[in-house]
């Protein structure tokens, strides 16, 4: 993506700290490029905002807008002074057509982006607490380059307790809590800067066991 901001800067636009980009059920019609600042991705459940994603520069939101005709599926919200580029569909068919490298780009960001989002969905799905911590690791271990989870018993994350409190979406506290109860249970051990996962498969069954069948 290097370059793109250069490239692009009629498209560029800042949205101040606290100011709501668009509103989950929204009609949309543009998504965003983050060239500096985070952007809050939050999804009402019930009566509950859970926040799906806290976003950095490089990543893109909104693009569902692009993709297909559907109302926005979360609110976004600038955490910080945000700096973005922003795509409508007219402009975005444009730049299809006339620098197909940089679309292709864009569009390997969408893939990753949509699949993030609905694997993160999944956990937040889950009503036990212990679950959605153990299913933290089993996102993490999917991502693991060349690896199959089935195939690997024990895998190492170089990982903060706040980082999965927030993909869990669960106090820190309480995730500090469900890791020792983990530990003591000796399916992890805890270092200073890592976390040993010693099964992976065993999270895989635990997490499946916990999860609502489809209706």
């Amino acid at each position: 993506m290097d370059g793109l901001g250069e490239m692009f800067k009629r498209f560029s636009r800042t949205l101040p700290k606290g100011s709501i980009i668009f509103c989950e059920y929204e009609p949309g019609d543009n998504f965003f490029l983050i060239q500096s600042g985070r952007v809050q991705i939050v999804k009402i459940m019930g009566d509950i905002e859970k926040t799906l994603d806290i976003l950095k520069p490089g990543e893109i939101f909104g693009e569902m807008a692009i993709l297909e005709e559907a109302p926005r599926s979360a609110t976004a919200i600038a955490l910080d002074n945000v700096e973005v580029l922003e795509f409508n569909r007219a402009n975005f068919e444009v730049l299809m057509r006339g620098n197909p490298q940089i679309a292709l780009k864009l569009l390997k960001l969408f893939i990753r982006r949509i699949y993030d989002q609905k694997r993160r969905f999944m956990i937040l799905t889950l009503e036990d607490i212990e679950a959605k911590v153990a299913d933290v690791f089993l996102m993490l271990a999917e991502k693991e380059p060349g690896t199959k989870s089935n195939e690997v018993d024990a895998f190492e994350f170089r990982i903060s307790v706040e980082d999965i409190a927030h993909w869990a979406a669960i106090p820190v506290q309480d995730c500090r809590n469900v890791l020792n109860h983990f530990s003591q249970q000796r399916r992890i051990e805890i270092f200073p800067d890592r976390i040993l996962i010693k099964n992976i498969n065993d999270f895989q069954r635990f997490v499946n066991s916990r999860r609502k069948p489809k209706e």
